[in-house]
């Protein structure tokens, strides 16, 4: 997503500007040109050389150090989009009231793209009335802020102040250089595994990761739709920025799609539900006994058929998990449960199984259509999708 990507980063003299350099080893990660930009203040916590070394390119200091008369201008225009991490409430400050006393803040001013700025600050500063009316002026002008996270922070205070991790920072990076193409549609999205107890111990599940859920919910989101994401247990953070609803069971899954599906546009299921679940839970931990033990299995609600029966203006989108006659299968599950569209995969297939960073996928139209995808990120497998819902939500669907 951020191959040939130009992008400034500018660094303010806060302890957390050591966190720059994993930021810029991210972005370059990700093959994206980063130019950095570091204050006269910055430079007590983090020298040039380091960001030189990372960034592969040019590190400026300031507005009269080389020969360039005017860096801010040429920067401004070459830049795709402008990152403060961290932003001191000094910078803050200069940024919402539009004054210019060194590069970076002149910079700001001459910069027409995308700003991403991350305050990071006492708890006090942070609070205070000032800083709070500065970001919110920043944002009225269109300024991405990234709210900072609640911990202990270098002075010793618990609270709001320390610096979004660079991954965090990342995923925003990324989400604003993507069109706001779905801004006014709601999706909901399903993701990740359900469990079946068997005893307050034990339970049955599966092997999904819901990476492939997480990266539709938040493609979807940077794409700027508003998303609610129902998701069964995993290990992946909480995404911010989407409504976020945590599930156990097949039947609670239901009733939270259920609740959620009439607000919904377009409806992405995701999630591997179990398709039985046992009949009886026991109370109490089952003990070891016999050599042998018999389970018996009542069937779950499929909800994916019982949306495609409801549906009325929802655009449905459904995920196919297969081993074998992937596009037959996934034909007949589109007919048989009334979707609009269906994700197919092979999970033996290697790097489109469960719990991979990668997917390889058919898109499946009810026309007879089909789109193999090659093997890529999940997150740009569901940019790929959220192409094809859009084509046919634009082609009939909302009206």
């Amino acid at each position: 997503m951020l191959e040939g990507r130009k992008v400034i980063l500018g660094v303010t003299g806060g302890i957390a500007a050591y966190k720059a350099a994993e930021l810029v080893s991210r972005l370059r990660a990700e093959r994206a040109a980063v130019k950095v930009v570091l204050t006269r203040a910055a430079q007590e916590f983090i020298q040039p050389l380091t960001m030189r070394v990372l960034a592969e390119n040019e590190v400026y200091t300031g507005l009269f150090e080389g020969s360039e008369p005017l860096p801010h201008v040429r920067l401004a225009a070459e830049a795709d989009l402008v990152v403060i991490y961290p932003a001191t409430a000094n910078l803050v400050g200069q940024a919402a009231w539009g004054l210019a006393s060194d590069l970076l803040t002149t910079l700001l001013l001459t910069f027409q793209g995308p700003v991403v700025i991350c305050p990071a600050m006492n708890a006090q500063m942070y609070n205070s009335t000032a800083v709070q009316e500065n970001l919110r002026r920043l944002k009225e002008r269109g300024y991405i802020v990234v709210p900072p996270e609640t911990g202990r922070l270098a002075c010793g205070e618990v609270g709001p102040g320390r610096l979004p991790a660079p991954e965090i920072v990342l995923e925003v990076i990324r989400g604003a250089l993507v069109p706001k193409d779905l801004t006014g549609l709601t999706f909901l999205v399903t993701a990740g595994p359900t469990r079946e107890p068997l005893d307050p111990v034990r339970y049955i599940t599966n092997r999904s990761s819901g990476k492939m859920g997480y990266a539709v919910a938040r493609a979807a989101r940077d794409r700027g739709a508003r998303v609610v994401l129902i998701s069964g247990p995993t290990a992946l953070p909480e995404p911010h920025g989407v409504a976020f609803i945590r599930v156990d069971t097949a039947l609670a899954m239901r009733e939270e799609v259920r609740k959620n599906f009439d607000a919904a546009d377009v409806v992405v299921m995701c999630a591997a539900v179990s398709d039985y679940r046992p009949k009886e839970v026991h109370p109490e931990k089952m003990k070891k006994g016999a050599a042998e033990m018999a389970v018996t299995f009542v069937q779950n609600p499929d909800i994916l058929a019982e949306l495609g029966t409801l549906k009325r203006h929802q655009l449905l989108v459904g995920f196919a998990a297969e081993s074998g006659s992937v596009l037959e299968r996934a034909r007949e599950k589109l007919r048989a449960k009334q979707v609009d569209l269906i994700v197919a995969n092979d999970v033996r297939q290697e790097g489109a199984g469960f719990e991979a960073d990668t997917n390889i996928v058919w898109l499946v139209f009810r026309d007879g259509r089909f789109l193999e995808l090659p093997r890529m990120d999940k997150y740009l497998v569901a940019q790929r999708l959220l192409d094809a819902v859009l084509g046919l939500w634009k082609g009939g669907y909302g009206e």
